[in-house]
């Protein structure tokens, strides 16, 4: 399908898993895409990070589709590194029609007494305040070019249902929804959209690492809210959250605004 021909698609969190993704997925519907990453760690992170390499495979991924592609390195809880990246956007391409605010990481604790002024930190500025300060940053550029436009937040079914150990990660999932809602209020008379999608556990280095597979070992009675779709699927796969993704940014969708999506194979329904 085409249904992305003419427009460019910012992705952030591009280097790997979902992100790159949703990167290619959107190559394939004829999208030029930026890229975006910090390849690197995340002091709390519990995991390794993406790296400059992958990035640079998400790169050589969207040109095999015959599209354009910007790789920007940006860390995103960085103002000026957030705003350097959308100049950098606009500067190549001329335009941004969707934004894919995708950036994020897991790291989980005892219990909510337990985590630390630094994960906490690290959690809600990676997965919540960077995320407004990459909407801060290009929302301006898509009002100025009157092309109307989408933007699409990840979620969580985390930010759906409690799970100890993990108030972090549930309170910056949850400011998502509410980050998303207002922005669909503020955005409609532009004829920008704003929408949230919520995976289930999905196969990505995220969810499929030696500490999270050992977390959820030693923490049965803790970790058991966050397995177990009601779909015969242990995890979905990175591509079935991008169809969403696509859907969403896509002109098919161009009065769908302010909604949660879930992608959870039936997760929620338990």
């Amino acid at each position: 399908m085409d249904r992305m021909t003419g427009k460019v698609a910012l992705v952030t969190g591009a280097a790997r898993g979902q992100g790159r993704a949703h990167a290619v997925t959107l190559a394939a519907e004829g999208a030029d895409v930026v890229a975006v990453d910090v390849p690197g760690e995340i002091g709390t992170a519990q995991y390794p990070m993406g790296s400059a390499d992958d990035l640079a495979e998400t790169v050589r991924l969207v040109q095999a589709h015959g599209r354009r592609a910007l790789a920007v390195r940006a860390d995103l809880r960085d103002t000026a590194a957030v705003e350097a990246m959308a100049q950098a956007a606009m500067t190549e391409f001329g335009r941004i029609d969707a934004l894919v605010c995708n950036a994020g990481f897991m790291s989980a604790a005892e219990n909510t007494w337990s985590l630390t002024d630094d994960q906490w930190a690290d959690m809600l500025d990676v997965n919540l305040t960077s995320v407004w300060k990459t909407t801060r940053a290009v929302v301006p550029h898509m009002i100025a070019a009157g092309n109307g436009g989408a933007i699409t937040i990840t979620g969580s079914t985390g930010g759906l249902r409690a799970v100890a150990g993990c108030t972090h990660y549930n309170a910056a999932k949850y400011g998502c929804i509410a980050l998303m809602k207002t922005l669909a209020w503020e955005l409609a008379p532009d004829n920008i959209r704003v929408n949230v999608v919520h995976p289930t556990g999905v196969n990505t280095d995220m969810s499929n690492n030696d500490w999270f597979v050992r977390w959820l070992g030693e923490h049965e009675d803790l970790a058991e809210p966050m397995r177990g779709n009601r779909m015969p699927a242990e995890v979905v796969q990175p591509e079935d959250v991008s169809k969403m993704v696509a859907f969403l940014v896509s002109d098919d969708a161009r009065y769908v605004t302010g909604v949660e999506h879930r992608v959870d194979a039936g997760f929620m329904i338990k």
